[in-house]
């Protein structure tokens, strides 16, 4: 029988393609998510039975260890953007990470794979890298052969990166930002599935990797690039961190009002935290070129799915070299 893994958010963005490449390889695949029911698309992955969704809350032991009874490996891909709620940062990040490779320890499965955030440290200074920095110490507490996968911002077609700015630039002539200057090292989706897969079935030594792709943008450079790409003009206008801290609290304190009903996807007081730090990979990890993976380049994706955020959409191309007809 083939071996079976277990990916804890399998039907996210980075999940879904681990789960897609696992399946590629042979093995079985059990995609653990709150919702089943909007995970079927996962299905076709692989033949029929291979890939199968099943409920889970990260949050639960019980629920924890039933989707992973019986595996061989556990990839856990589970993270969240919201500081309250029950879904937080610490119960998700922290806890639950922990949670799953404690479960993973006692159940006897063989490898584990976290998926963390370059920054992740206990001592950050945003909420959102401490919670990912306990999550590792509990995980490697728990399971010390683990494998701690950290990215950069991950970009690929259903990405909430590149989509969220190029959405925003269709709605007006200036597209502001809060640390423009802050340095980021785009890493595509599936170059992060590979790293993932190369733990799972043993290509790969156990320790922290930092995945980042070729180049070394400002974040406003890499709004300019996906501008280009794009086909539009707009004004970047970055904003001082001081004033993205009120707009920070003044969204926060709306979706406080809400009771957290309506989350705050605008900008967070802790997003302008994290983004007065560079988000690129240190001189001394260990990356992408360990695991022997060439990473791809930005230039050659966005494209391939910004396309529809031009003005003329899939069209944009006919009516480019249209122009270079001549007129009889």
């Amino acid at each position: 029988m083939s071996k079976l893994v277990t990916i804890y958010g399998g039907s996210g963005f980075v999940g879904r393609y681990i789960a897609r490449r696992m399946a590629k390889e042979g093995w079985r695949v059990r995609v653990a998510v709150r919702r089943p029911n909007e995970a079927l698309f996962v299905k076709p992955y692989g033949a029929v039975g291979q890939v199968e969704p099943v409920l889970c809350n990260i949050r639960d032991d019980a629920s924890v260890r039933a989707a992973m009874r019986g595996a061989d490996a556990v990839v856990n891909c589970v993270g969240t953007f919201d500081r309250g709620g029950k879904n937080n940062f610490e119960a998700v990040q922290a806890e639950g990470a922990g949670r799953v490779a404690r479960i993973a320890a006692e159940e006897g499965v063989a490898r584990l794979v976290h998926l963390s955030a370059i920054g992740a440290d206990p001592a950050a200074a945003s909420l959102y890298a401490q919670s990912k920095g306990e999550g590792e110490k509990a995980v490697l507490a728990a399971f010390p052969t683990a494998m701690i996968l950290r990215p950069s911002v991950i970009f690929g077609s259903e990405d909430g990166f590149f989509n969220r700015f190029a959405g925003m630039a269709g709605r007006g002539p200036v597209l502001p930002l809060v640390g423009g200057n802050t340095r980021f090292q785009p890493v595509h989706v599936d170059d992060v599935a590979q790293a993932a897969v190369k733990g799972v079935t043993g290509q790969a030594a156990p320790g922290i990797y930092e995945l980042g792709g070729p180049d070394v943008e400002t974040l406003k450079g890499l709004i300019v690039k996906m501008l280009l790409v794009i086909r539009r003009r707009r004004l970047v206008l970055n904003l001082p961190f001081f004033v993205g801290r009120i707009i920070g609290g003044l969204t926060d304190f709306a979706s406080a009002l809400t009771l957290g009903l309506i989350p705050n996807k605008i900008l967070t007081r802790d997003q302008v935290t994290s983004l007065r730090s560079d988000n690129v990979v240190a001189p001394d990890a260990r990356t992408l070129a360990d695991l022997g993976i060439v990473a791809t380049d930005l230039d050659a994706v966005l494209p391939e799915y910004l396309w529809r955020y031009r003005p003329s959409g899939q069209y944009a191309a006919i009516k480019e070299s249209a122009k270079n007809l001549r007129k009889v």
